[in-house]
């Protein structure tokens, strides 16, 4: 069966696409150093024989080239990354050895052992605040923090060895993955799974700025098969993962207080300095190149989460 290699596999998005790939058939290593990641996230997995999970740091040259001597790899899905857009402003060189570093060690992997395919996670970061909506793959690219300069550059390079070397490159640009496994403790973690703690514990939600901003919320079911997808692509691209469509931060309190009408009303605070007012995307190229299409909506993903 087709091996694939998952960088950050422990990780929130990560684990759900292992879990996606095992259930697809394939046999799957996965890679993580536990920095954000979780070994419970993979509690599933780690009971399979098809799956096996090595604890190391890809940003390290040599690691990941070595797994992938080690027998053939027919894919990496490299989802491995400091994740933190605030973090890699206080700390760009961090940014720059786990985002940009890192993926460069992808690439030579690749290049090195013959890898056909290599799928990146990439970010509707890369935008910065869009000029248009929804924003298309081809649109202006103008990232406001190291975070999103560093995923807009890994891209480059990922197509640039593609190129040179004859190895396929799916670069992802994610929007607002949501849904089971988001820690709502972590610093990195999205605005669904803050909101679903805070409700849950009676407590009123904090909206920066009036709450009419939207983003496109996209579940992590959709994303994890998406990504799987793409371990059989034969041309490289870029494409946004996205639904199409955007949710106001006052709809999705909303959502949740009709579940938890005791946490009371939300409270608003000044609007913060560098926050995106509207990011929807298009998703018409995943749907041409991948034959990829949301189907999980905001409520049935609420739902899953017990916001509905």
């Amino acid at each position: 069966m087709p091996h694939i290699i998952v960088t950050g596999a422990a990780g929130f998005i990560g684990s759900h696409t292992v879990d996606c790939l095992l259930n697809s058939g394939h046999t799957v290593t996965g890679l993580d150093n536990f920095r954000t990641g979780q070994r419970a996230n993979l509690a599933a997995a780690l009971t399979r024989p098809d799956f096996t999970f090595h604890e190391c740091d890809v940003a390290r040259p040599g690691v990941l080239a070595a797994l992938a001597a080690a027998r053939p790899v027919d894919a990496i899905i490299h989802l491995a990354a400091l994740v933190s857009v605030p973090e890699s402003i206080a700390q760009p060189a961090l940014n720059h050895s786990l985002n940009i570093e890192a993926t460069f060690h992808v690439a030579e992997a690749a290049r090195l052992h013959r890898v056909p395919r290599v799928v990146f996670a990439s970010s509707a970061a890369v935008y910065g605040e869009p000029v248009r909506l929804p924003v298309s793959e081809s649109d202006e690219k103008n990232p406001i923090s190291p975070y999103g300069a560093a995923k807009l550059a890994s891209e480059a390079i990922l197509l640039g060895h593609a190129a040179a070397y004859g190895f396929v490159v799916r670069c992802h640009r994610y929007f607002n993955v949501f849904g089971p496994r988001q820690d709502p403790a972590s610093p990195y973690s999205g605005v669904i799974s803050i909101f679903q703690r805070q409700y849950r514990e009676s407590r009123p939600v904090t909206v920066y700025g009036d709450g009419c901003q939207t983003r496109d919320f996209i579940s992590v079911h959709d994303v994890a098969r998406a990504n799987a997808l793409a371990t059989t692509a034969s041309h490289s691209g870029i494409a946004n993962i996205c639904t199409g469509q955007g949710t106001s931060l006052l709809e999705l309190a909303s959502h949740f207080a009709r579940r938890h009408p005791a946490a009371g009303s939300p409270i608003h605070a000044p609007a913060r300095a560098g926050d995106i007012l509207h990011s929807i995307g298009n998703p018409s190229e995943a749907q041409r190149t991948l034959g990829f299409r949301a189907t999980v909506t905001v409520e049935s993903g609420l739902a899953e989460l017990g916001a509905e």
